[in-house]
């Protein structure tokens, strides 16, 4: 009998130092967005817990609440964190839980359906003009007929004409088109460019735009590519897909988990946590002789709670840290001069040098970036190529490579681009020996159009 008390205790303990591990594990895969959910939520449920937020006036009216309710929250939580009434189930209880705020965003329907409204007073043409928008893509464009519009609103083509032109005049500038020709002729027409080389470009040579033939256009509009190359460079800069910057869902944005900063002794690396609350052991809890047994072990179960907690969440710190501190260490020339001095990195090499397992390192830099002197970047970047558990260095090499194109592009004569073959052997004086196609793949990836396209006159 003694024998198997002592076993099912030893489960127990075992069981419940694996569950902890699985929270340690947990806390350290946490961004620092999703750090700071879970202890809001860890402090609602634990009232074990204090936390300091801000000037600490609400944790002082939550920790009052707690004084005169511990006997209570035993009765009512019974040690599982959970309560239907009484305790933290009300108002003053939520008081920690903030919420990041998002911008505004809307429809490219909802925008100019609003626009309409007050563009048209008659309830016909306002009936029109909601099947118009309706009928627009996301890109801006009218994807039906006119004609088809007005049988099947019974309506005469001239109405439909009429209210169409209304809603060109929306913003977006350009929507409504039909097609490309009219969305850039629109906008051309709303800044008063549409004119000369200008209106020509637009109306009758968009295929020769397309392809870079400056020099036919030229040649059929009887003037020099120069003057050409000035009107194509005015009209790239209007907006082909003029509905594209509207969408149903709010934008997000990215909150860095550690900061690295230059100082006169190098980098220095920082976690970004300022706006994370701190967890201590409320001091309420620490004289839990003063209760009777069934609230001694309630408060000792959330004591331990607690404790791992505020635990898990120091580790968390103390790991990424290294972790990032380390990486510093290896990409020094990275953050000195971008991408294309970026080091081939293990997590494993990282792990070796920390002493820490590799799953450890990986779980450190999930899901977090860091802000560097020159931008944001995922921690997961920095280990592009791992070579050493691969073989395969495809994705180190491609992110290098890209890096130098974009370098070598960015920096050419305009007027003699670079081929994708000279690109190839400029590469391979970088010791980077890759075929001229893929070369051209990268390039394409990047965004930039061949030497042709990108000639200028």
């Amino acid at each position: 009998m003694h024998q198997e008390q002592s076993l099912n205790m030893n489960l127990s303990q075992h069981l419940a130092m694996t569950m902890k591990l699985q929270q340690a594990i947990q806390i350290l895969q946490l961004s620092a967005q999703d750090l700071k959910a879970e202890i809001e939520k860890e402090y609602l449920e634990n009232p074990a817990l204090e936390m300091e937020y801000g000037d600490g006036a609400d944790t002082r009216q939550m920790e009052n609440l707690r004084a005169e309710n511990i006997s209570a929250l035993a009765e009512y939580l019974e040690g599982d964190g959970n309560t239907s009434n009484g305790g933290f189930s009300d108002a003053s209880s939520r008081e920690h839980v903030f919420e990041s705020a998002t911008p505004v965003s809307t429809t490219l329907e909802r925008e100019l359906l609003e626009q309409a409204e007050f563009a048209f007073q008659a309830e016909e043409d306002l009936a029109v003009a909601t099947f118009i928008i309706g009928s627009i893509d996301d890109w801006g464009y009218l994807t039906l007929p006119l004609k088809e519009i007005a049988t099947t609103m019974q309506m005469t083509l001239e109405k439909v004409e009429a209210v169409l032109a209304v809603i060109q005049t929306f913003e977006p500038l350009g929507v409504g088109a039909r097609d490309l020709a009219e969305c850039l002729r629109i906008q051309a027409k709303a800044l008063g460019i549409y004119e000369g080389l200008v209106a020509a470009v637009i109306d009758k040579h968009l295929p020769e735009v397309a392809d870079a033939r400056i020099k036919e256009i030229a040649a059929a509009e009887k003037c020099k590519p120069a003057d050409v190359q000035v009107a194509v460079d005015i009209v790239r800069k209007l907006d082909p897909k003029p509905g594209s910057a509207y969408g149903g869902e709010a934008a997000s944005y990215i909150t860095p988990d550690v900061v690295v900063t230059k100082t006169a002794n190098g980098y220095q690396v920082n976690l970004n946590d300022t706006y994370i609350p701190q967890l201590k052991i409320s001091s309420i809890y620490k004289n839990a002789e003063e209760y009777d047994k069934d609230t001694q072990k309630y408060i000792n179960k959330r004591l331990s709670a607690a404790s791992w907690l505020i635990n898990s969440i120091e580790q968390r710190r103390s790991t990424i840290k290294k972790v990032v501190e380390e990486i510093v260490r290896v990409q020094q020339d990275f953050l000195e001069q971008g991408m294309k001095k970026l080091h081939p990195l293990t997590m494993q090499e990282v792990a070796d040098a920390i002493g820490v397992h590799e799953s450890t390192v990986s779980r450190a830099v999930a899901n977090k970036y860091a802000e560097l002197p020159g931008g944001i970047i995922a921690l997961r970047k920095f280990f592009t190529a791992n070579l050493a558990k691969s073989g395969d260095g495809e994705d180190f090499i491609a992110s290098q490579a890209k890096a130098v194109i974009k370098e070598l592009i960015e920096g050419e004569n305009p007027q003699k681009p670079l081929s994708d073959q000279k690109l190839c052997e400029l590469l391979k004086t970088r010791k980077m020996d890759i075929s001229r196609r893929t070369v051209m793949k990268y390039r394409e990836a990047l965004g930039y159009p061949s030497s042709v396209k990108r000639k200028r006159y």
